[in-house]
């Protein structure tokens, strides 16, 4: 079918039948991430102006790459499948831009290994770690990742999690941020290797998957920092009490030193750090035009994005309400009655009841009782 998408006209495949595994995949639910994705490579360009080559590196489609050739990228895509080399190729051809890129098939690990890039694109169907050290390798400037294994990333699937990031999962209230932190702990471990430090500029878990772009140092130094970004998290699963705690080794709690339960998660090593850059993710929204389907919902996320503490965990107030066995009230009011105690408070961009706070949650509890009605 033609769809046309970010000022691009394409052939897709039709929408597909579920149960059906088709060789060519087009996802019309990935429109956010792919308009995000070009507002993020022109920010990034106004950063790196020597940035020019770009690697979509499961091209599919080829609507990613497409996008960037017709955004003046010097764009090479890779696919295993036949198929999708010839519809990447029709598509670049349906838009004048076989000038700006050209279409490779073949194994992409093998193709990184042989190139370098400035900017390489991983988005794979599933985890992306079989295809991260090939990337940290030979890219220069940027590396964009999606994983849309979110089950393992979570820890709801936690053996899988286990196997794929090299790091334990947990499934708790803040699941979504856990997969944010494991797949950023895996790939900070994983430039280190190569003596590459990571700085992750913008990140984001929207719908069915997580979203990385990651500036790239090539020095053991920067490499050494990044680690310094890794640790534990310990969860009490009564009162829902957590503590982080930075470095590799870890060193868990025994008891909650909230309510003195011994029900306690730990999970780790994860990132520790932030995991975006405020300044770059005002100049990402900056760039989304109009003209963009997304661009609403896009600006929307950055916005959140960008006033979003650094707190390593986000709360859910009505998972706290219900353990509190109070009515939660509306948002806004939550909050201000928080930064009344004298504590910071942001919404978080996981969800309408998500918000981040320097608070524990015994101080969390008492800030926000009175309006709750409670003690």
């Amino acid at each position: 079918m033609r769809v046309t998408e970010g000022g691009v006209d394409l052939e897709v495949p039709a929408e597909q039948t579920e149960g059906v595994e088709a060789p060519v995949f087009y996802n019309p639910r990935q429109e956010l991430n792919r308009d995000l994705t070009i507002a993020t490579l022109r920010a990034f360009r106004e950063r790196e102006p020597r940035a020019e080559s770009y690697l979509d590196a499961m091209t599919a489609s080829g609507v990613r790459g497409v996008r960037a050739a017709a955004d003046g990228w010097d764009v090479t895509c890779s696919d295993v499948e036949t198929e999708a080399v010839s519809l990447a190729r029709e598509n670049l051809e349906r838009n004048g831009l076989e000038g700006r890129a050209r279409v490779e098939h073949r194994n992409v690990n093998a193709l990184m290994h042989e190139e370098a890039f400035d900017v390489i694109d991983l988005d794979p169907y599933g985890t992306p770690m079989p295809f991260a050290d090939a990337a940290f390798a030979r890219c220069r400037d940027l590396v964009c990742v999606t994983a849309t294994d979110t089950a393992p990333l979570c820890g709801a699937h936690f053996n899988s999690g286990i196997r794929s990031y090299g790091a334990v999962p947990r499934n708790t209230d803040y699941h979504a941020e856990m997969g944010v932190r494991i797949l950023l702990s895996a790939l900070g471990r994983s430039a280190a290797r190569f003596d590459v430090g990571v700085t992750p500029l913008f990140t984001h878990a929207t719908s069915h998957y997580v979203r990385t772009y990651l500036e790239l140092d090539r020095k053991a130094t920067a490499a050494d920092a990044a680690l310094e970004e890794l640790g534990h998290l310990s969860h009490c699963e009564d009162c829902l009490y957590r503590e982080a705690e930075r470095g590799l080794i870890a060193d868990p709690l025994e008891s909650c030193p909230n309510c003195g339960g011994e029900r306690i998660l730990v999970a780790g090593p994860i990132w520790l750090g932030p995991y975006r850059d405020r300044e770059f993710v005002s100049e990402v929204r900056e760039r989304i035009p109009d003209e963009f389907d997304t661009a609403k919902a896009g600006r929307e996320l950055l916005e959140t994005l960008e006033a979003e503490l650094d707190e390593p965990t986000f709360y859910d107030q009505h998972k706290l309400c219900k353990n509190w066995g109070l009515p939660a009230n509306a948002m806004d009011d939550f909050l201000a009655d928080l930064r009344e105690a004298g504590f910071e408070a942001s919404r978080a961009h996981y969800g309408g009841t998500a918000f981040k706070t320097d608070a524990g949650v015994g101080e969390i509890r008492e800030a926000t009782a009175p309006s709750l009605g409670g003690d």
